[in-house]
């Protein structure tokens, strides 16, 4: 082989079997009467090439047996004869334990002994097309990405498991590939379980051929009341003829085949209620695959496909949550029954919320009753949910992996997740003002009011200065929110912020107040004062008409049961708007930009003053932890 491909082949031997194997013939056939790859000693393409080999459990498996004569021979002479070698995979093993140390320092244990990692490490995150990811998606991702990249030298697979098309849809594959990389999850590898579909079908004829799987055409209710009951089926016990014969009616949609689902033959009545006899292939004739369109009629279920592709992709850790857990032994029959590459299991908990649910199916029926505005409403427990209440990527980041893998299951408050949010956005969210359309009118007099309106330069940060300045306007006309007025007394002194302090007179009105007098007292001392007060001038400067949106819960009760009635613990009002004024300053601001509004709390740009033909800039409130919603 010339030195280009060499070097092609040094960087193309980390993916599965599959993929590797035409590079592992070709290093065969090279090597027939060489020691080495290039040359008469250790080359740059050994180091590399051997390094790629060792890091990849696949690949190191493989050559270990000795199915490749020459490559075997190569690669342990050079173990052998080169001991150097290894410094550099065990200065990767050093730097691995020493991240593992770092994050478990930060809140959680990340230790958890991962077996016959020196062999390489393969994760995948295997999310179903069916919604958009939530964030116990997040929680699923994140980790896999973690001990794929950081944790160990490996490598990260996203599978999207496409087996049902009757929830499916392209939207949402497409949606789920755009968040990962929003939250820098990088794959390295992108597949779908619908590339496997044929070689699942042979796997299931293998299955019922050695007699560990059969058709059954037993109504929903009566076999889910069976498995329940530890029943046999009166199918069970059907010949392999008679059991081929209906899985090819299913494949091609007859009317006999569309009576009958494949069942994996495992148990009657094992404890585990997993292991009774799961479904594995059923059919659905009608909704075309947004992938492979009507070839085929019948589909594997996950229980199949996911053990079935894990080992066939290479996968060496999956990492799932404990609601799987009962499913473990369920997952080892199937590699143990098809004989296939071991995939070791770790269960991580969920992330459960007090009063919220991440039910995909719950949550498409908020979507498609109109009771949210879609699946990025910022009530929504969505990624992209989340983040349009304002939550910022890093700080998401961070809280999930401080949670890490353990498996207790807790229910959360959303105070420690909005808490987080609050350390990443305070130090750099520009402060800007807003005062309710329902103001009381304020007329500035005394020593300093300005005969003329003014403006200056004011930072936009009180202790940032890299926020940058904005342009406070002064005059003898101010707005001031009705709340702040009602709680006046008269002649009572009071600070205006960014100015001075001032003295009540003239409140005229009382509910609503309509007007009032501040009398000027710049001399006073601001720490005096009780009430510190923001202001709008309405001289000197464009006022911003703005909606101030701030949301609530979307059900009322903290932990939705799964027989609950969803439509009786619904919220009734989830989302409240106030009518403001903002200063001229927030005309600058784009979509997705977090300010802080003085006195009332953080928020997020949902729609800039400049997009769309109305001139009016929407803000989304930002919760910090305190009463979050």
């Amino acid at each position: 082989m010339k030195v280009d491909e060499l070097v092609a082949i040094s960087e193309s031997l980390g993916g599965d079997f599959k993929s590797i194997e035409p590079h592992l013939i070709r290093l065969e056939k090279h090597l027939t009467l060489r020691t080495y790859l290039s040359g008469y000693t250790l080359s740059e393409f050994d180091h590399k090439i051997w390094i790629a080999i060792k890091s990849n459990r696949v690949a190191v498996s493989f050559v270990r047996k000795g199915s490749y004569v020459n490559l075997h021979r190569w690669f342990t002479f050079v173990e052998q004869v080169h001991p150097e070698i290894q410094t550099e995979v065990k200065a990767a093993d050093s730097a691995r334990k020493a991240k593992v140390q770092a994050a478990s320092r930060a809140g959680a244990s990340y230790n958890l002994a991962l077996q016959e990692t020196d062999k390489g490490v393969v994760c995948r995150f295997l999310p179903e097309p069916s919604g958009y990811l939530h964030i116990g998606h997040a929680k699923a991702a994140l980790l896999s990405d973690y001990f794929a990249h950081q944790a160990y030298d490996g490598k990260l697979r996203l599978r999207l498991d496409d087996t049902n098309p009757s929830k499916e849809k392209e939207e949402y594959q497409d949606a789920i590939v755009e968040d990962l990389a929003l939250m820098g999850v990088k794959p390295d590898v992108l597949t779908y379980t619908s590339d496997y579909f044929d070689h699942l079908y042979e796997t299931c004829l293998k299955l019922i051929k050695e007699g560990h799987a059969y058709a059954d055409d037993t109504d929903v209710e009566t076999m889910r009341d069976e498995r329940g009951k530890g029943i046999e089926s009166k199918r069970r016990n059907r010949t392999v003829e008679e059991n081929l014969d209906i899985f090819e009616q299913m494949k091609n949609g007859t009317e006999e085949g569309l009576k009958n689902c494949i069942r994996a033959k495992i148990s009657v009545d094992n404890p585990n209620k997993a292991m009774r006899d799961p479904v594995i292939y059923r059919c659905n004739p009608n909704d075309p695959h947004h992938r492979t369109g009507t070839k085929w009629k019948m589909y594997p279920t996950y229980d199949l496909a996911c053990p079935v592709v894990d080992s066939l992709e290479g996968v060496t850790h999956a990492l799932r949550s404990t609601e799987y857990t009962d499913r473990n032994p369920q997952f080892q029959w199937f590699l143990d029954t098809l004989k296939l590459r071991q995939v070791y299991m770790w269960d991580f908990s969920r992330m459960n919320f007090i009063r919220t649910f991440l039910s995909k199916r719950k949550l498409a029926k908020l979507v498609d009753n109109g009771k949210v505005w879609g699946w990025d409403d910022p009530r929504m427990p969505t990624i992209r949910g989340v983040r349009r209440r304002g939550m910022t990527i890093p700080a998401l980041r961070d809280f999930i992996l401080k949670q890490g893998p353990s498996r207790n299951v807790v229910t959360m408050d959303w105070t420690s997740f909005w808490a987080a949010n609050k350390k990443e956005i305070d130090p750099i969210a520009p402060r800007h003002t807003a005062i309710s359309k329902d103001s009381v009118r304020v007329a500035v007099r005394g020593d300093g009011a300005p005969a003329e309106p003014r403006a200056e330069d004011k930072p936009l940060h009180p202790k940032n200065p890299a926020v940058g300045t904005k342009k406070v306007a002064f005059s003898q006309e101010l707005i001031l929110d009705q709340a702040d007025a009602k709680s006046f007394k008269d002649g009572e002194e009071i600070t205006l912020m960014q100015w001075g302090n001032a003295f009540v007179r003239d409140i005229a009105g009382s509910d609503p107040i309509t007007t009032l007098t501040c009398e000027l007292n710049l001399q006073g001392d601001v720490r005096s004062t009780d009430k510190k007060v923001t202001w709008l001038s309405t001289q000197g400067q464009q006022l911003v008409d703005a909606e101030l949106w701030d949301f609530d819960y979307l059900i009322t009760k903290d932990k939705l049961e799964e027989d609950d009635d969803l439509e009786k613990f619904l919220n009734p009002t989830t989302a409240t708007m106030e009518e403001a004024y903002c200063d001229e300053g927030v005309m600058k601001l784009k979509r997705d930009d977090i300010i802080q509004l003085e006195r009332r709390g953080y928020y997020r740009v949902d729609k800039a003053y400049n997009d769309g033909d109305e001139k009016k800039i929407i803000l989304f409130c930002i919760p910090t932890g305190k009463n979050s919603k």
